[in-house]
């Protein structure tokens, strides 16, 4: 048994809840891993949208998915409806699944799949634990943050923590996948006078049609020799591809185009800028690659997050930030044109981007949460009794445990715990 197994010392296994979108699935995957190599077993919580996503399911031995029926609760009447129906259906499904698996700690990373799962475990009164990716804490974990055992930050200063959640609350960054942190410390070189100019442009785990829109114009109105440097890689929505392909081919544009990239670590690290939203999984791996970047944050994020992440980093130098309802190709055109002419400026904001980055942030993430679980009275129960070898003890016993690790059958009826 390796020292990590022996912190936690329960044999439980630990859930992690996540909904379905890249911004969390990726950070979720990358804490798994983590978790996984230190031998501890994982029970994994998403929606319909999870499946979607490559390699989550990892080992099968030692990590089980599941999907719960959750949904987005709408405004509509039907929409109103199917949503609580949803959610109901996903906590006593979460309830059943936590009351047979009694697991050290549940760990939540934001977006509405999250809250049936945390809210059953806080009910249980298990340790639980949420991470927040963006520098602005999220509906569902502002929900949930008094509720919680800990909270994990990926920003120094996060907005609408608050003063009891900030005494609860640890830095750790955002865990990034193995393929990112591969690349880290990655040299930057500065584009030559003469040479080619490679541009990144990521949309996050959706593709975002703003750049489709925006960047074929911007790049028209760059001086000739400007242009014949550039060298582009784009993420662009399915529907998009055609018509951005034809635009920079009658530019005379050397481009890659496609919905998704497998390879974004190598893209990252290959490029002298990126052009990007400022979703927190995308700065993390900017950040952790040390990479210079132009972010446009989503105007309709809630409560404006990826404005508050991308004025982090261009407040310490880290790249620059545009707001999307007041830029123009002639305003990114002219940034552009300064930056190719200044290449010192692209270096000097990949330094600082660099300085930004958290390579760790999945081994520290991993260590508060063997933290949190080893200070759980289950846990200390659990312990004792493998410790005294002996399990006499009502309290320390259950009938409904499973003797294995399984994908247990789930049923409608709950017990109520102890709020924690």
């Amino acid at each position: 048994m390796n020292d990590h197994l022996q912190i936690d010392g329960t044999g439980l296994p630990i859930v992690i809840a996540a909904g379905g979108t890249g911004g969390h699935i990726f950070p979720a995957t990358a804490l798994a891993q983590q978790l996984l190599d230190r031998g501890h077993r994982l029970i994994m919580l998403t929606d319909e949208r999870g499946r979607k996503f490559p390699g989550l399911t990892g080992d099968p031995d030692r990590i089980v998915q599941i999907v719960l029926p959750v949904r987005r609760i709408g405004r509509k009447p039907k929409a109103f409806a199917i949503g609580v129906i949803g959610f109901c259906h996903s906590y006593f499904k979460a309830h059943r699944l936590l009351r047979r698996l009694k697991p050290a700690a549940v760990i939540g990373f934001g977006g509405y799949p999250s809250l049936p799962p945390l809210l059953a475990a806080s009910h249980r009164g298990l340790r639980t634990l949420v991470h927040e990716q963006n520098a602005v804490l999220g509906r569902s974990n502002r929900f949930l943050a008094r509720r919680m055992t800990a909270i994990a930050l990926s920003f120094e200063q996060t907005e609408k923590l608050g003063p009891k959640g900030a005494k609860k609350s640890t830095l750790v960054g955002l865990p990034v996948r193995p393929a990112i942190i591969a690349q880290a410390g990655a040299p930057y070189h500065q584009p030559l006078g003469d040479g080619p100019f490679r541009i990144f442009v990521t949309g996050g785990s959706q593709g975002a049609r703003i750049f489709s829109d925006l960047l074929p114009p911007t790049f028209a109105k760059l001086p000739d020799r400007l242009r014949r440097r550039l060298s582009i890689v784009q993420q662009c929505r399915p529907e998009d591809l055609e018509r951005v392909r034809m635009s920079y081919e009658k530019l005379g544009i050397a481009a890659e185009l496609s919905s998704f990239f497998q390879n974004v670590d190598e893209l990252h690290a290959g490029s002298h800028l990126v052009i990007a939203r400022a979703g927190g999984s995308t700065l993390a791996e900017i950040t952790t690659i040390g990479r210079p970047a132009i972010y446009i944050p989503l105007p309709a994020a809630t409560n404006d997050h990826q404005r508050a992440n991308a004025e982090t980093v261009r407040v310490t130098g880290g790249g620059w930030m545009f707001d999307q309802n007041e830029l123009s190709p002639e305003i990114l055109a002219g940034h552009l044109e300064y930056l190719m002419a200044e290449p010192c400026a692209l270096t000097t904001a990949a330094q600082v981007s660099a300085a930004m980055g958290h390579a760790d942030a999945a081994a520290r993430l991993a260590d508060l949460i063997q933290k949190v679980a080893v200070t759980s009275r289950r846990a200390r129960a659990n312990l004792a009794a493998k410790n005294a070898n002996a399990s006499a003890e009502p309290h320390l016993t259950s009938p409904d445990k499973p003797s294995t690790f399984s994908s247990p059958t789930i049923g409608t009826n709950f017990g109520q715990g102890a709020a924690t």
